[in-house]
């Protein structure tokens, strides 16, 4: 198929948009700005042609699927502003494979050898879509959304300020300046060197796993409100933690998880395929020098 041989275009394309089509350059927004037209682009029919190469037509379906081979910036870029430099890529490369074909070159046996891999690889991942992505359908996703969050439930966050010092004599100093009143936040600000020290130590809601487990252990020991009657000592030094809350975690939203969700069951179903495979398959293993090896487990 013409669209698949024309992916190998695709970073051409890239480069030829950057240096010789200005109006893409124009079109191109900062990064995190809006991408005028982007999101309103008028209907096309794939199956316009759109340049004829002797007896090979290109079709506007063939310049779409380059186009989704872009780097992303490219892909935001209104078809109008990269349709020509995109045309002429793929035009060379028609040329160029037509070229390479009359030339022979199809015929090398290390050239036969790739093109068979590069076969075997389009044919499995087509196999994998078939048995494993159609799997992963939305009732899927909600479901292993639902009993992770069901995993979660009662794990707890904490709010908490520190006061980072580098010594346990100053650590203690601190606690009796806390202990005799003083403002914590205050002294975070002027004794604390971790980089929390402007916000007066706050480190905002975090799970125990976040932080280094002799910092989580003491922080999630105190009542709200209290802080640690002794220096707390890390990797990074000696800390005074004042515990200023705790709830329960909020369970992230489903739109939030959902593609982490189907990575996970993605990789699951490919491992397991593989494992019900290789169960049925009569698989010899040998060593470097011809050996066999033992049997995998």
């Amino acid at each position: 198929m013409l669209s698949t041989r024309l992916t190998t275009a695709a970073a051409m394309v890239a480069v030829g948009i950057a240096l010789a089509t200005p109006l893409a350059a124009q079109t191109l927004a900062p990064q995190g700005s809006a991408q005028p037209g982007a999101a309103q682009e008028p209907a096309f029919d794939a199956a316009t042609v759109v340049a004829r190469v002797g007896d090979e037509e290109i079709t506007l379906g063939d310049l779409m699927a380059m186009r989704s081979q872009l780097p992303a910036q490219y892909q935001q870029v209104p078809l109008e502003a990269i349709f020509e430099p995109m045309l002429n890529r793929a035009i060379d490369q028609v040329l160029i494979t037509a070229a390479a074909r009359a030339s022979g070159v199809a015929e090398d046996e290390a050239v036969k050898a790739r093109i068979e891999e590069a076969a075997d690889q389009v044919i499995a991942e087509a196999y994998l879509t078939q048995t494993i992505a159609s799997q992963i359908t939305e009732e899927a996703v909600r479901k292993r959304y639902d009993e992770t969050i069901a995993n979660q439930t009662g794990e707890e966050e904490a709010r908490a300020r520190h006061i980072l010092l580098e010594s346990e004599e100053d650590a203690r100093a601190v606690i009796a300046e806390l202990q005799d009143g003083a403002d914590f936040a205050r002294l975070a600000q002027e004794r604390s060197t971790g980089p929390s020290a402007a916000e007066g130590g706050d480190l905002g809601w975090f799970k125990a796993g976040q932080m280094v487990p002799e910092f989580s252990a003491a922080a999630f020991s105190l009542e709200p409100g209290a802080f640690s009657a002794d220096p707390v000592q890390t990797q990074f030094g000696w800390h005074v933690i004042l515990l200023e809350d705790k709830r329960a975690a909020d369970a992230p939203p489903l739109e939030q998880m959902q593609e982490q969700l189907a990575a996970d069951m993605t990789r699951e179903l490919i491992q397991q395929r593989l494992e019900d495979l290789r169960g049925a398959a009569a698989i010899e293993r040998f060593g470097p020098t011809g050996q066999p090896l033992p049997a995998a487990e």
